[in-house]
């Protein structure tokens, strides 16, 4: 759910997806001159008809949050290794991958959750049941989490200000 208490909405993720592709465009094209060093692999990655299988097959594995399966179907992964310390959303596969290997994630005051996206430092973001995001308090599955989001929707408004500040 986003802050209103609303699901997240499809066309509000693909207005994402452009805006923060414009952001990161912009902000890649001074990368080098700023920076003194050639910019990673900053990609929003739109959704496939492989990525929607594999999304379907994470379904099948696990229950997820219902806007977990809408952000699948409308981005595959998004991979931002410049941007602050790193924000990676992980593929469904890749999600469905780690959920085979490790399971759920456990979350304070809520059912387990899933582990959908992780930073350059290792820390780990899962979505639980309510829509909440949390963060792994250390680099590790199995260690404390705490809200870092309300929703996934507030997740990527953060992300995308993470960009824009660098811009």
């Amino acid at each position: 759910m986003n802050v209103s208490g609303e699901r997240l909405d499809s066309e509000w993720v693909r207005s994402w997806c452009e805006q923060t592709s414009a952001v990161l465009g912009a902000l890649m094209s001074s990368f080098l001159k700023n920076h003194g060093f050639p910019p990673g692999e900053n990609a929003v990655v739109l959704a496939t008809d492989e990525s929607h299988e594999a999304t379907d097959a994470l379904v099948d594995l696990t229950p997820i949050a219902s806007d977990l399966t809408t952000l699948y179907w409308v981005i595959s992964e998004v991979s931002l290794p410049d941007i602050e310390q790193g924000c990676f959303i992980h593929s469904p596969s890749m999600v469905a991958k780690h959920f085979r290997e490790y399971g759920s994630v456990p979350l304070d005051d809520e059912s387990p959750g899933i582990v959908f996206a992780s930073d350059g430092g290792g820390h780990l973001f899962a979505v639980g049941g309510s829509g909440r995001v949390w963060r792994s308090a250390t680099a590790s599955w199995f260690d404390e989490f705490e809200v870092a989001a309300v929703s996934i929707q507030e997740f990527l408004e953060q992300m995308s200000r993470q960009a824009a500040d660098q811009s």
